[in-house]
């Protein structure tokens, strides 16, 4: 794996993206002031503002002004304007092959980077202004280059390598803690633990309670976060480890997710897009690594089981329940779907889904005091809907307006079709 070879096939993408005609000709950095008219606004904290002027300046936003008269930049009256929305499980990286065939993210070929910066594009497109991207060397590259400002994309925070659970194998305690500061020495943003298999394989505990400590510890240590890929009695053992965050969480007893809220241990479930995006595309992934017909069997039974921990999350007083989606290939760019599955088909309270991916999001990335909310000192990552998701989830696929860190990439024309 040459992440030095796909920082190459990136780079020489950027004179096409530099041309490309999509990307909205005010999005080009501006000295002076921006002043964008909103009607509605969710501030990204549950709280919904009305008539309201926002004030940006270079990548900041530095203040919210009363009912605005006269000219402005952007006239968003009449749309539902929110914070840019933060997904914390994507693979940004992973792709389908030449052949259709899932490809994973260990692509180091041109056109793999150029998938991979599609994957980017049309994540931003989307509404996602930042995403936190485990488990790929890959994404360092991607994420650094949109990072300088030579390709368009969301902010991306990566685990680089993780640590893939195999018991014993796996490697004593102080094994585990220099592999962790391996990866912090290889620009890993935060640490990914396997401490259970797929959920298409059972789910079960594949790195013991001592293993979890050192990692989670030494990563402490180091300054980083920790996320915990962890099904049914690793829900636990995670959460006792002192781990920022569990990712999935299925199978995790009522006691269990007491103990996270108790312990302010993050919980990332998925309701709905990974799964229905494999079923979707089952003839790309079958017969790939990790993709067999048992697997696919199992699919059906495994959404009601993640409908079933998101209706009890939810429910749970205290739990950080905060919005991340897997992303694989052939989600990139509709990651908006997991709102709908999340309010449609498990009762989340709509406000609560818009604050999973915005303020209770970026306090679990730790920068609460950056981005995910609308308000004075915070990066100007402002996104708009021809909609009310608070009325109708759907609107989250009519994204129209995205501002990352005071940058227009999306400006359309749009019919609206609520009223404030």
């Amino acid at each position: 794996m040459r992440p030095a070879m796909v920082l190459s096939c990136i780079l020489s993408i950027v004179g096409v993206c530099a041309s490309a005609p999509q990307i909205d000709t005010q999005a080009l950095p501006s000295p002076h002031r921006t002043l964008i008219a909103a009607s509605v606004v969710l501030d990204g904290k549950g709280h919904v503002l009305h008539n309201v002027g926002i004030v940006v300046e270079g990548s900041k936003i530095i203040a919210i002004v009363p009912k605005i008269e006269g000219p402005v930049d952007y006239d968003l009256r009449g749309l539902m304007v929110l914070p840019g929305w933060i997904d914390a499980h994507v693979h940004i990286t992973w792709i389908f092959g030449k052949d259709g065939k899932n490809a994973g993210t260990e692509g180091t070929t041109p056109e793999a980077a150029y998938k991979a910066a599609s994957n980017a594009w049309v994540t931003l497109m989307a509404g996602f202004t930042t995403v936190q991207s485990v488990g790929s060397p890959n994404d360092i590259p991607l994420r650094d280059a949109i990072q300088k400002g030579m390709l368009p994309g969301p902010r991306i925070l990566t685990a680089a390598q993780p640590l893939e659970g195999r018991s014993e194998a796996t490697g004593t305690p102080d094994e585990i803690r220099a592999y962790v500061r391996k990866q912090k020495e290889a620009g890993a943003d935060l640490i990914k633990i396997f401490a259970s298999k797929s959920i298409r394989q059972g789910g079960g505990m594949i790195l013991s309670q001592e293993q979890l400590n050192a990692a989670c510890d030494e990563a402490k240590k180091q300054g980083l976060r920790t996320l915990v890929h962890a099904y049914k009695e690793a829900v636990r053992a995670a959460t006792l480890a002192g781990c920022t965050e569990v990712e999935h969480g299925t199978l995790a007893t009522d006691d269990d997710l007491k103990l996270m809220a108790e312990k302010g241990t993050y919980l990332d479930p998925q309701a709905g897009l990974v799964i229905e995006n494999y079923l979707l595309n089952k003839e790309k992934y079958l017969g790939t690594e990790g993709y067999t017909a048992e697997g696919f069997a199992a699919m059906d039974k495994i959404l009601p089981m993640n409908h079933d921990i998101v209706r009890r999350a939810s429910k749970t007083p205290g739990l950080k329940i905060v919005f991340g989606t897997d992303a694989v290939a052939g989600a990139h760019g509709r990651n908006a779907e997991e709102f709908i599955d999340r309010v449609r088909d498990c009762g989340v309270d709509p406000m609560a889904a818009m604050v999973s991916a915005n303020s209770l999001g970026a306090e679990a990335l730790g920068l609460g005091d950056q981005i995910g909310s609308i308000a004075p000192g915070l990066h100007a990552d402002i996104i708009a809907l021809d909609g009310d998701p608070l009325k109708d989830i759907t609107a989250v696929r009519r994204v129209v307006f995205v501002m990352k860190a005071g940058v227009v990439y999306k400006n359309s024309s749009r019919a609206v079709h609520f009223s404030p």
